[in-house]
């Protein structure tokens, strides 16, 4: 068997591009699209952007997908394309080809705009039902229903983050759906990551504390025995809602018991990747600046942004926070300075909850609009929302 790049295949596929297709807009003959995804040459350096901008990937993306794969890497590949045509006989290999592809997918949610990956994780999600609905009994259908759950949870987080954090109901649907997915499978951490996805639209869509609050806790006592890193994030999101609901001696228990669980997670726990070291400050940061504490906020989101590196989407958001602590400290010009890192954050990402909150910075910067670094950063915003 040859060396292939499949993942540059299927990409192209997943756009909606056959090799003519793509060979127009990319201005070449259609068997050297057949050389590419063969692995035989690769695209020239200087074509590779626009490359890229048709596959909807970015430039580290396109990299991955330029990486030509060995014969045994192609193999689960070829299992899942089995599966496709034979939903009945779906095995162990094309699953992990699935759950390869979804990874990919929800990897690059905090790099690029969520509309530009609606297209794919759909795709991916019906792949995944048709193939849940006719998967015999074992271990194979267990782990094509986790990753459905898994789909659910990512599709709602998409479509909610594509919409500016304004279609709540799609987003709950399907964390519903994820959550009833995870019951039948008897799986805490699933169901704890659902209640969790729907916690949020209520903390900061629905700008209901109290519903939060109460989704919150009831995803932090469901993941409390299987996984710390769940519990820990859940326990900062209790702190949260207690900070919108001015209990500031609640919201500093939670806090510490946050940290407690954060502390006990290690690489074995289920869900070691939706927590990063940097989750504690962001989230006491923006606890400490609901409470009004705006030096502390300062001090621990300040730390946080620097550290989030290519988190682009969360970068924007702390950045914002930021903003407003500086803004409430009286300290403009380092406000502004913040506030034009989130903007260029969100030129190119254009994550929901960071376009929210730097919009809520913007109007508090009203008093100081006729300075001319405000003037400025408020035509960057203007460019911003034209573009959007």
């Amino acid at each position: 068997m040859a060396h292939r790049r499949n993942g540059l295949a299927a990409r192209r596929r997943t756009v909606g591009l056959t090799q003519e297709s793509l060979a127009e807009h990319m201005r070449v003959d259609r068997s050297t699209i057949a050389r590419w995804e063969s692995g035989r040459t690769a695209p020239q350096p200087w074509i590779r952007p626009r490359l890229a901008r048709l596959l909807r990937v970015d430039a580290e993306s396109l990299d991955d997908l330029l990486a030509v794969r060995s014969p045994g890497e192609t193999q689960g590949q070829g299992a899942l394309e089995y599966a496709l045509l034979h939903p009945d006989r779906i095995d162990l290999p094309a699953v992990a080809a699935l759950r390869t592809r979804f990874d990919d997918c929800a990897a690059r949610y905090d790099r690029v705009p969520s509309a530009g990956l609606i297209a794919e994780a759909a795709a991916q999600l019906n792949h995944i039902d048709r193939l849940a609905a006719g998967c015999a009994r074992g271990r194979a259908q267990r782990e094509l229903l986790a990753l459905h759950a898994d789909a659910c949870a990512l599709m709602g987080q998409l479509v909610w983050d594509a919409s500016q954090r304004r279609d709540h109901t799609t987003a709950k649907a399907y964390y519903e759906q994820s959550a009833d997915l995870a019951r039948h499978l008897r799986d805490t951490t699933l169901e704890a990551h659902a209640l969790l996805r729907t916690c949020y639209v209520a903390l900061y869509g629905a700008h209901d504390a109290q519903a939060g609050l109460t989704l919150a806790e009831q995803a932090a006592a469901t993941a409390e025995r299987t996984s710390p890193a769940l519990a820990g994030l859940a326990l900062l999101h209790v702190a949260e809602a207690h900070a919108m609901l001015r209990s500031a001696a609640d919201c500093e228990r939670a806090l510490v018991g946050a940290e407690r669980r954060l502390a006990h997670a290690d690489g074995s726990d289920a869900a070691a990747d939706l927590v990063s070291p940097t989750q504690f400050g962001r989230l006491a940061g923006s606890c400490y600046l609901t409470l009004g504490d705006h030096r502390r906020a300062e001090i621990l989101l300040s730390d946080t942004a620097e550290k989030l590196g290519d988190r682009r989407k969360s970068r924007a958001i702390v950045l914002g926070n930021l903003t407003l602590a500086r803004i409430r400290r009286r300290d403009v010009e380092a406000g502004v300075a913040s506030l034009t890192e989130a903007i260029v954050e969100l030129e190119t990402t254009r994550g929901g909850g960071g376009m929210n909150v730097v919009f809520g910075a913007a109007r508090e910067l009203r008093p100081w609009r006729q300075e001319p670094f405000v003037a400025e950063v408020h035509d960057r915003l203007l460019g911003l929302m034209t573009a959007a």
